[in-house]
């Protein structure tokens, strides 16, 4: 199989890769949002996860890999759009919109093929909802430090999910990257995966 650059320092995405067998390599871009940039949601994850990958085409200067692949998770509650958390307070302010409620989890993947020079980029959004939460279990919460670094302050795969009351989606969508999603972006652009084509 060929190797893809994953354009992500997530450790969540590199299991993923491991768990699918795909060789990689990580190039971890830093990218910017300029507030008020967007205004729908699914537009902003398409977005960031295609300036990943752009981002990663300028850093190798011409040495075209033969694929890059970037992602973005978003979490969306009424049009209002959540990333990670610059900090402790931040990351507490989230909680208290999402506790009682249903929000949509965006992650956007996008596909660099460098035998067409083209980008195919597909969201997935979920819905997730959270249970009611006492302002003791936030600050327990916010203890832990798991809210460091993830879209929404929370990581459904470790204690976060003790809020989760229910999906509807792709729970790897939600951890991170939508593993269908991506299986059928690389049959579908010619990757070849350990079958005859």
């Amino acid at each position: 199989m060929e190797p893809i650059v994953l354009a992500s320092g997530s450790k969540r995405r590199q299991e993923y890769f491991r768990l699918l067998g795909l060789p990689f390599s990580i190039i971890a871009p830093e990218i910017g949002e300029v507030p008020g940039e967007f205004k729908d949601p699914r537009e902003m994850a398409e977005e960031l996860a295609i300036r990943k990958v752009r981002k990663v085409l300028g850093y190798l200067k011409g040495r075209i890999p033969p694929w890059i692949c970037g992602a973005d998770t978003l979490i969306s509650v009424d049009g209002i759009s959540y990333g990670k958390p610059t900090d402790r307070n931040q990351a507490k302010e989230m909680l208290k919109t999402l506790q009682g409620r249903e929000h949509q989890v965006i992650t956007a993947v996008a596909l660099y093929s460098g035998k067409t020079n083209a980008i195919d980029c597909r969201a997935v959004i979920s819905d997730v909802i959270f249970s009611p939460l006492l302002d003791e279990e936030i600050e327990w919460y916010l203890g832990t430090g798991e809210w460091q670094g993830v879209a929404g302050a929370y990581r459904i795969q470790g204690l976060g999910s003790c809020f989760v009351s229910g999906i509807r989606g792709s729970y790897s969508s939600i951890v991170g990257l939508p593993i269908r999603e991506l299986y059928v972006m690389l049959r579908d652009n010619g990757y070849s995966y350990g079958y005859p084509d």
